[in-house]
C-alpha cells in the first residue's frame, strides 16, 4: 500500500465512529455504566442501619455480611429503576437541558416502550429482594418504592423542594435495614438519624442540581439550586450541621463507642468543611464533583460504624 493511500485511510478513521449497541444504550438508561456514581448514595443509609442495628443487637459478622450485600443488590436495582422512570417522565425536559440533551431517550436511541418493559423488570426484581428480609421489613420497604420513589420525579413540578423528598426515597433504606435486623423499630434512634441522612441528601442533591441552575430557571424547573440562589451555600451548611448532629445523638441513644464518634462524626464533619470551603456555586462543573465526594463521606461514617462494631460486639 502506498504512503499516500495510508495516509487517506489513517486521516478517514477519524471520522469512522461506531455506533454503540442497544444494550450499551439500556445501562446508560439505568446509569449503571457510572457505578458506583448514584448507587452507592442510596445504598448507603442501608449499610448505616445494619452497621448500628448490629451493634445494638449484637447480630453475627455473618449476618451483618450477608445483610450488606443484599441490600447493595436491592438497592442497586431500585436506584437503576429510579433512575429509568425519572428519564421516562423527565423526557421532555432532559432535551432543554444542556447536561442531559444526549441521554438515551431524548435522542430516541432508547424507546419509551422499551424503557417501560425496563422499569417494570428492574421494580419487580427490587420488590423481590424484599422477599429475603422479614414481613415488617418488607412492607416497610414497598413504600420505598411507591410512593416514595414512584412520585419523585414529578415533584420538580409541584415544588420547590424535590430534594427533600428525594432524601426521603433515598434513605428509606435506613428504616428498613433496621427493622430487617432488629424485627422492630426504635423510635427514637431510628427517625433520628432517618431526619439527618434526608438532611444529608439535601445537601448532596442541591450542590448538583447548581450544574443545571440556569437551564432549570430559564425551563420553569422548581428546585432547592434555584430558591436558595445566592444563600445556598450557607443554607447548605445547616444542613449539614443537622445531619452530623442526628448521626451524633442517634449514636448517643444508640450507646455507640469512640471509634463512631471520632471516625463517622468526626470524620463527615470535616470532609463537609472541606467540600464547602472549595465549593464555587456559580461553576456549574462543581457541581457535580462536590456531588461525588459525597460518595466518600459513606465510606467514612461506615468505616466508623463497623470499627465499632468489631470493638464492641466482635472483639
Amino acid at each position: 500500500m502506498s504512503e499516500v493511500q495510508l495516509l487517506i485511510r489513517d486521516e478517514s478513521a477519524q471520522y469512522i465512529t461506531t455506533p454503540k449497541s442497544a444494550f450499551k444504550h439500556y445501562i446508560e438508561l439505568t446509569r449503571l455504566h457510572k457505578f458506583p456514581l448514584g448507587n452507592i448514595l442510596i445504598f448507603w443509609p442501608s449499610a448505616w442501619g445494619i452497621a448500628m442495628a448490629a451493634t445494638a443487637a449484637s447480630i453475627s459478622p455473618r449476618v451483618l455480611a450477608i445483610e450488606t450485600v443484599a441490600f447493595l443488590l436491592g438497592s442497586t436495582l431500585l436506584h437503576s429503576a429510579a433512575c429509568v422512570l425519572n428519564d421516562i417522565c423527565d423526557k421532555d425536559i432532559d432535551g432543554q437541558v444542556e447536561r442531559t440533551k444526549s441521554r438515551p431517550l431524548v435522542t430516541g436511541a432508547v424507546s419509551v416502550s422499551g424503557a417501560v418493559r425496563l422499569l417494570l423488570v428492574l421494580t419487580s426484581a427490587s420488590i423481590a429482594m424484599l422477599s429475603f428480609t422479614n414481613r415488617t421489613a418488607a412492607l416497610c420497604g414497598l413504600v420505598g418504592v411507591f410512593p416514595l420513589h414512584a412520585l419523585y420525579p414529578l415533584m420538580k413540578r409541584w415544588t420547590w423542594w424535590p430534594q427533600a423528598w428525594l432524601g426521603l426515597a433515598m434513605n428509606w433504606s435506613f428504616p428498613v435495614a433496621w427493622i430487617s435486623i432488629t424485627r422492630s423499630v426504635d423510635w427514637a434512634i431510628v427517625p433520628t438519624f432517618f431526619f439527618g441522612t434526608v438532611c444529608w441528601t439535601i445537601v448532596y442533591d442541591t450542590m448538583y442540581a447548581c450544574q443545571d441552575r440556569q437551564d432549570d430557571i430559564r425551563t420553569g424547573v422548581k428546585s432547592t439550586a434555584v430558591l436558595f440562589g445566592g444563600y445556598v451555600r450557607s443554607i447548605l451548611s445547616a444542613f449539614a450541621v443537622i445531619f452530623v448532629f442526628c448521626m451524633a445523638f442517634a449514636g448517643y441513644l444508640n450507646h455507640q463507642g469512640p471509634a463512631f464518634f471520632i471516625i463517622s462524626c468526626g470524620g463527615a464533619a470535616l470532609h463537609f468543611i472541606m467540600q464547602f470551603i472549595t465549593w464555587s456555586p456559580d461553576i456549574p462543573a462543581e457541581g457535580g464533583e462536590k456531588f461525588a465526594m459525597n460518595h466518600d463521606i459513606g465510606y467514612i461514617i461506615w468505616g466508623g460504624m463497623l470499627l465499632d462494631y468489631y470493638l464492641k460486639v466482635v472483639a
